[in-house]
């Protein structure tokens, strides 16, 4: 079904009332205001992206769930269920194991000194070559997965906002505009107040899509015949309730050692090596508030993935007896049919006001994930690569820097996000990208830590090795426009290798990458010093 007719029932959105649309720029604007109120004595690069290091963990616990909650994530997840069942679960298993990890290990180590990304910790004990490769890697993944995020994101945004808001009232194509339109929102805030803008601005968002899965766990079960006890029996009856699968494949679907295994190594990668959740750790007043506020984030993220999962389950119960009110659109790239089932039932099912929030939720989950990712690649452009290039500019000029390049990764992020319309291979891999070069950040870390000696030429082989592994692992069963080569990828593997295996594979190439170059080509020695 083309997408221009999912809105058509009026100029605006047929669905809402002038209480729904009151309730969301309350929120866009209240938001706004806070981020710019939290963040408005910024005065320094440490202010601006260290948040002063005076906010309490728990504000960052909660940015740190929000940071990794894209609106994409609030959406898909209960499409997981509805398509399926609840085997995504035993993924959040390896998130908890990870997060304890992280907080035991490597929290003291991001708090020793006063250290502004990871890639940092590179350059003390490897040398400033793998700081900045691994910062390169970050800088440029992350803005192909943001913007293909935001992209994909802003199709079912499209379809809640209603055609004439998205075009900003018949100027752009909508789909640009709903980019525009969230980016530069969230840009607002960004841009003034930094890293605390940021992460409290989250730390209220994350609450606000928490409310909303609730709140729809609750609310669909009014709506069956039998309520919660009928709608649970007839999902058990068929399978929708099945959360565990312990058979071993590096291919669809999930079961538990890509939960306990490929998940734990992929979140220690994510939020161990990489700085957009690694900057709120690094915002902590002390190796204790780290430690609690990864703890935090430990204790809340299994519960909120399973509410979201439920939702999916409920919502395949409801929607075996009642027909959709708006018939599902076609797969669009990167984003399947059931993608559109939890917006669709909340634009259509829910009452006038309580329908207003649940929308707000949704824009809360975009607007965090693209604060984040904007924030974080300001932060490491800035301080990993302009500042040691140009020691002798006072903080002030680092400042203004840093609002520029915060501009600028806007303006990246849309570019992406409207670029990736068109190129269907990149869409599909929107969930992938971070793979691609999380392994060889991760690796670089435990390199940096616990590989003493390896020398910087042996890590910086590793770590480029890792990103083509992945890269030759990826792309050829993916790559729609050659058939030949995913045939011919098909029978010599049979089949892909799925996501939550990435990171695992790509951190064993970088280990082993680099300690071949270590033995093959060892470093030379270093001259002894003379005697005073």
């Amino acid at each position: 079904m083309p997408f221009a007719s999912l809105t058509q029932r009026s100029p605006v959105n047929g669905y809402f009332n002038s209480g729904d649309w009151l309730i969301i720029l309350a929120y866009l604007g209240g938001i706004i205001a806070l981020g710019i109120w939290f963040g408005k004595d910024q005065r320094t690069t440490r202010d601006y992206f260290l948040g002063s290091r005076n906010i309490p963990w728990w504000g960052i616990g909660f940015s740190i769930i929000a940071a990794e909650t894209s609106a994409l994530t609030i959406i898909g997840v209960p499409a997981i269920a509805y398509g399926g069942n609840l085997v995504f679960i035993q993924m959040i298993i390896g998130y908890v194991i990870a997060r304890i990890i992280l907080a035991v290990v490597m929290v003291p180590h991001y708090l020793k000194g006063e250290i502004y990304s990871p890639y940092q910790l590179l350059e003390q004990h490897l040398g400033k070559g793998p700081r900045h490769l691994a910062g390169a890697f970050f800088l440029f993944l992350e803005t192909m997965a943001a913007g293909v995020r935001v992209f994909v994101a802003c199709i079912p945004i499209r379809l809640m906002l209603g055609e004439r808001i998205c075009s900003l009232g018949g100027l752009v194509d909508p789909i640009l505009g709903a980019i525009l339109l969230f980016v530069g929102l969230s840009l607002l805030y960004t841009y003034i107040g930094g890293v605390k803008a940021v992460i409290w601005t989250d730390a209220v968002q994350f609450g606000l899509f928490l409310a909303g899965g609730i709140f729809t766990l609750i609310y669909i079960p009014t709506l069956i015949d039998g309520g919660w006890s009928a709608a649970m029996a007839q999902a058990g009856a068929a399978g929708k309730l099945v959360w565990l699968n312990t058979q071993f494949t590096l291919s669809a679907p999930f079961n538990l050692w890509m939960g306990v295994i490929g998940g734990t190594v992929m979140v220690l990668s994510t939020h161990g090596a990489e700085q957009l959740i690694v900057q709120r750790v690094l915002a902590c007043g002390s190796v204790s508030e780290g430690r609690k506020a990864l703890a935090l984030s430990a204790v809340l993220i299994f519960p909120l993935f399973l509410i979201f999962l439920l939702v999916g389950v409920l919502l395949w119960v409801f929607y075996q007896a009642h027909p959709f009110q708006i018939p599902l659109p076609e797969s669009r790239p990167g984003i399947k049919s059931v993608d559109f089932i939890f917006p669709i039932f909340m634009v259509t099912e829910v009452p006038h006001l309580l329908k207003g929030f649940l929308i707000v939720a949704i824009l809360s989950a975009a607007m965090s994930s693209i604060s984040s990712a904007i924030t974080s690649l300001a932060s490491v452009s800035t301080m990993d690569f302009i500042k040691p290039w140009m020691k002798s500019r006072d903080d002030e000029y680092f400042l203004r820097f840093s609002k520029a390049s915060t501009l600028f990764w806007a303006a990246a992020l849309v570019g992406v996000a409207w670029l990736t319309r068109e190129v269907q291979f990149v869409l599909n891999a929107a969930f992938s990208l971070r793979g691609l070069t999380s392994g060889a950040l991760l690796g670089g870390m435990i390199l940096a830590l616990f590989g003493r000696g390896v020398g910087p030429r042996a890590a910086m082989v590793g770590m480029t090795a890792s990103v083509i592994v992945m890269n030759l692992i990826f792309w050829p069963p993916n790559l729609t426009a050659w058939p030949a080569l995913r045939e011919a990828w098909m029978r010599l593997f049979g089949g892909e290798v799925f996501w939550p295996w990435f990171t695992l594979i790509g951190t064993s190439v970088t280990l082993i990458g680099a300690w071949l170059t270590r033995k093959l080509l060892p470093p030379p020695p270093v001259p002894p010093v003379p005697p005073s």
